[in-house]
């Protein structure tokens, strides 16, 4: 929810404050029909690997393998590249607290990339040693969390200065230089589906928790419809706060929630709400590295992988897959130095992690609507189950995420120049190549494809 707070900057520049919150009502209610099939494939089948293994299960005898091993290579990179993003936000807010309270500091892409490295070799340690803390770390976050959001609303609502309902709600904006504001509305609602994706990452820790069946797909519910609800409020409030546009987006610290801040509060008092979404996306992505590592595993663990022996090793005595998440971090630096040339590394990062989840969703989704109506009977039963409006629901699942995977490739602006180019596409079609180069050399000889363990798979 207070993510809203960093990821705003396209959604402002592509959109602005009425773009923000109507993109925002759109995507919450698109991706719930996402979520909710998410919810009923985890009451199906409760399992790590999440949408590979839903394929694997649910689509036609003919293609389950390729299929399979394709959306696990997808859904390791989009876990991985929003993985990423946590770490990326986490030191570049550092960075911007150091330009707020000494205003003379230049700050240097190279510099918010060293901070990123940081915080990732602090999350690394923690979820390789502290995995047992957990739990208690997740309690008092939500307690942060909690009262962390009602510091920054009063902090809102009651110092600062506010733009009139008619400009919040009817100003659009169209600072990316596109067509129409139509179309920049499209682009800037990259901003909506940040703030929405991932909710699934509690099916990914299914093979820790107990009575998964029933657990998981209450607590991603749950969860969803919590978390759209303050977001909504939260939202709203942010954008009632961003009188000028352009200040906001040209504000030195390269986030528009200081420049909001600071129309209210002293530089400490900026640095001390900033502090809160800084912890808060730091503990996001404690448990992101988690739900990653435990993906990446478990497609090891079935030889979708390269070195999979390796990735899918278990340390027996922290009983943490440490291998999985060594890789994970080291993938987040990788992707961190992107940060060095380009000023719209997050911008790419986050469109990597929202179209590689994109693909996957459109095809388990699909693949359980295939079964749905070709094989009804073979569908497994389920304690969270969508009954009669589980084809309806399926199918805005699949568009709604064909949707959001066809926009999230283009860039923030135009003209488009290397420093503003979206390097998603050329991430996404690298990876989609050495997934081909690795089915045809490797996989298609190690991997078998988790449905042959699956209990029924005889009736297909």
């Amino acid at each position: 929810m207070l993510t809203m707070t960093s990821a705003t900057y396209t959604g402002l520049s592509d959109g602005g404050p009425a773009g923000l919150i109507w993109s925002f009502v759109w995507t919450w209610f698109g991706f719930s029909t996402v979520m909710l099939s998410l919810a009923e494939m985890a009451s199906m089948a409760p399992t790590a690997g999440g949408q590979y293994h839903w394929v694997s299960e649910f689509s036609p005898p003919s293609v389950q393998k390729p299929l399979s091993y394709f959306i696990g290579w997808m859904s390791t990179l989009s876990w991985q590249a929003g993985t990423a993003s946590g770490p990326f936000l986490v030191g570049t807010l550092i960075q911007s607290s150091v330009v707020v309270m000494y205003p003379d500091y230049s700050p240097t892409n190279w510099q918010g990339t060293l901070m990123v490295i940081a915080v990732t070799i602090l999350v690394w340690t923690l979820n390789i040693w502290g995995s047992k803390f957990m739990p208690l770390f997740q309690n008092i976050m939500l307690v942060v969390h909690v009262f962390g959001f009602l510091a920054i609303i009063i902090v809102f609502w009651v110092l600062s200065p506010r733009a009139t309902a008619e400009v919040t709600f009817t100003h659009f904006t169209n600072e990316g230089n596109w067509g129409s504001t139509g179309l920049a509305l499209m682009v800037g609602q990259i901003s909506a589906i940040y703030a929405c994706i991932c909710s699934d990452s509690a099916a990914h820790m299914a093979e820790e928790i107990k009575d998964a069946g029933k657990t998981v797909p209450r607590a991603m519910m749950g969860a969803y419809l919590m978390n759209g609800l303050l977001g909504m409020v939260f939202l709203v409030s942010y954008m009632f706060m961003v009188t000028d546009v352009r200040a906001a987006l040209d504000d030195a610290s390269g986030y528009p929630h200081l420049w909001v801040f600071s129309q209210a509060v002293s530089a400490g008092g900026v640095v001390a709400l900033n502090a809160i979404p800084t912890i808060l996306i730091f503990a996001g992505t404690l448990t992101f590295n988690l739900s990653t590592s435990r993906q990446t595993w478990a497609f090891a663990r079935d030889k979708g992988l390269p070195f999979s022996s390796w990735i899918g090793h278990v340390d027996p005595k922290l009983q943490v897959p440490a291998n999985a998440v060594t890789i994970t971090c080291l993938i987040t630096v990788i992707l961190s130095l992107i940060n060095i040339g380009s000023d719209v590394a997050f911008n790419a990062i986050i469109s990597l992690n929202v179209v590689a989840l994109m693909i996957t969703y459109m095809f388990s989704i699909g693949a359980v609507l295939y079964r749905r109506i070709r094989h009804p009977e073979l569908l497994p039963s389920c304690r969270w189950s969508l009954g009669k409006w589980g084809v309806p629901i399926n199918i805005g699942g699949v568009l709604y995420s064909t949707h959001a995977f066809f926009w999230c490739f283009w860039p923030e602006s135009t003209p488009v120049a290397l420093d503003n180019f979206n390097w998603a596409v050329v991430m996404f079609v690298a990876v989609a190549i050495l997934c081909l180069l690795d089915y045809v050399i490797r996989g298609r000889r190690h991997y078998k494809g988790p449905v042959v363990l699956v209990e029924g798979f005889k009736g297909q």
